[in-house]
């Protein structure tokens, strides 16, 4: 079953990704899809800004994976857009680590993604709007969305 969020600002997908946290468990893997500015990023400041990191969130494009151990849990962002496979960095190492993965651009490494695991898909309606597609795969992530959405 598919859950279905609509943001009108910021703060709306901020506040989400803030709810999601609360529902976070060890391994939790997060998948994200959508255009350039569709909100991926700022759903995972908002998930970072609630389990305490402190640190500037950006997309790590350039070097793939940035790591924050320091929060409550541990956060590992990855963004996929500009690798030819994730064999390059090693995904699977990080699925298997108790921490929280948030991978964006998840759509280009599907083949390697685990079997159970959250998409969120981001479309943009207008300048504010977005509307977030959510898929989980998995009894924890179908609990997660019944909780939070």
């Amino acid at each position: 079953m598919d859950y279905k969020f609509t943001s009108k600002s910021v703060e709306d997908t901020l506040e989400l990704a803030q709810n999601i946290e609360s529902e976070k468990f060890p391994g939790m893997i997060i998948c994200l899809n959508g255009d350039l500015g569709s909100g991926k990023t700022v759903f995972v400041k908002g998930f970072a800004h609630a389990l305490g990191i402190e640190d500037n969130i950006t997309s790590p494009t350039f070097t793939i994976v940035k790591e924050y151990p320091m929060g409550e849990t541990a956060l590992y962002h990855m963004d996929v857009y500009r690798i030819d496979g994730a064999e390059e960095f090693g995904v699977e190492d990080y699925f298997n680590k108790d921490g929280v993965c948030i991978i964006e651009w998840a759509e280009l490494i599907e083949d390697r993604l685990p079997e159970e695991r959250l998409d969120i898909n981001f479309k943009i309606v207008d300048e504010n709007t977005r509307i977030l597609i959510f898929k989980p795969y998995g009894t924890k992530y179908e609990e997660l969305c019944n909780a939070v959405l």
